[in-house]
């Protein structure tokens, strides 16, 4: 946020007191958005609060650990109530719906695995009501999330959080750089017990709510439950068929099947051969091909819908370029280079790495010795 050198700026970076600073806190019922708005609204700002209902309350609050289910919404304004702050709900289930839940399905029966959490984010929550936060005159939008927001010589930039255990960069990759202006994280340099601890001198009722494990539109835990409830009849039987061709069995539908799976292939113990795994799906032929654990091992990745947060912009000149990635959240960032190969931008990771499914997101960090920048990321569609 531009201001003069001499200007004190708050905690929000804006030149001006608390109270004239307003800030949209988006409330999701958990105990990291209630401390993250609780202390905003403690420490004097003009806080909104905004909760999403994203899906059927019939079927989520059902699911205690889902987020943005009908309790997590009376939580939310449970806190709004105590701090004393406005606290508004708005009904985003179509939006969450065409733009999450649809894609989801889609991304299953195209052989891929989604990440549904960063198409949300992407989408409704820093694309939809990033811009409600504007209409409301708010000068920032901030939330829960683990991660930091840095002032850096050409803008703000994102940072890995502090607790490297919640550190969710890998599902904010596709944050933009007008996205990043407008957006805080007042979290990100707390550990999770600190927020804990928080809550409780707060005296928030939520501060001994579990976190939210599972996709929060799953309400059995099964992905599958869903995409036969708005895709029915999309399993189509079809081959699993060897890496050469030979049939081995059938399948229910390619949509029960994911990159490194082993159980549940239906082909007995005795296929005279090593431990098979789904090594890729073929959508266009309805195949899911199976073969050793070996044949896992990918070492080139390519991606599309690239954002791109790094210094400059992407593109051929980072041809050869080192970089850090991750292909998934749970584990460390790791050497690649940048490579242009087939006129397209791809990485090449210095060692190969297992499982790599097409759908999932490839995720840039810079390559200071803790990784400590996100850069970005993109979609992945193939693999090498």
């Amino acid at each position: 946020m531009s201001a003069d050198l001499g200007q004190n700026l708050n905690s929000l970076g804006f030149a001006k007191p608390e109270s004239e600073t307003r800030v949209v806190v988006a409330m999701s019922g958990g105990v990291d958005s209630s401390v993250c708005a609780a202390l905003l609204a403690r420490e004097g700002y003009d806080v909104v609060g905004v909760t999403l209902q994203l899906y059927d309350h019939g079927a989520a609050i059902q699911k205690a650990k889902a987020c943005c289910a009908g309790q997590d919404i009376y939580d939310a304004k449970r806190v709004a109530e105590m701090m004393d702050f406005p606290h508004y709900v708005l009904d985003y289930e179509s939006n969450f719906k065409e733009q999450v839940i649809e894609d989801f399905a889609d991304t299953y029966l195209k052989g891929a695995t989604p990440i549904p959490c960063v198409r949300c984010n992407q989408t409704v929550k820093f694309k939809d009501l990033l811009a409600v936060a504007k209409d409301l005159g708010a000068d920032c939008m901030a939330t829960g999330h683990y991660i930091k927001r840095v002032e850096g010589e050409n803008g703000p930039e994102l940072h890995r959080a502090h607790d490297g255990g919640k550190d969710q960069s890998y599902f904010l990759f596709a944050t933009t750089r007008e996205q990043l202006e407008f957006l805080r994280f007042p979290l990100g340099a707390m550990e999770k017990s600190e927020t804990r601890r928080l809550a409780v001198e707060l005296g928030l009722s939520v501060a001994s709510k579990p976190d939210s494990q599972d996709i929060c539109f799953v309400p059995t835990g099964k992905y599958t439950d869903v995409i036969e409830k708005i895709r029915p009849n999309a399993a189509i039987p079809g081959d699993i068929v060897t890496m050469e061709g030979e049939v081995l069995g059938q399948h229910r539908g390619i949509m029960y099947y994911t990159i490194g799976q082993r159980r549940g292939l239906g082909l007995g113990d005795d296929t005279g051969t090593d431990p098979l795994f789904v090594v890729s799906i073929d959508a266009a032929s309805n195949h899911v091909v199976v073969g050793p654990r070996s044949a896992l091992e990918r070492s080139k990745i390519w991606l599309e819908d690239i954002n791109w947060i790094g210094a400059g912009d992407f593109g051929p000149k980072l041809d050869g370029a080192p970089v850090r990635i991750k292909v998934r959240s749970t584990r460390p960032p790791v050497p690649a280079t940048f490579r242009l190969e087939e006129g397209a931008m791809c990485v090449e990771l210095a060692q190969a790495d297992m499982g790599i499914s097409p759908g999932q997101a490839c995720v840039f960090y810079s390559t200071d010795e803790n990784a400590v920048r996100t850069l970005g990321g993109g979609w992945i569609t193939r693999t090498a």
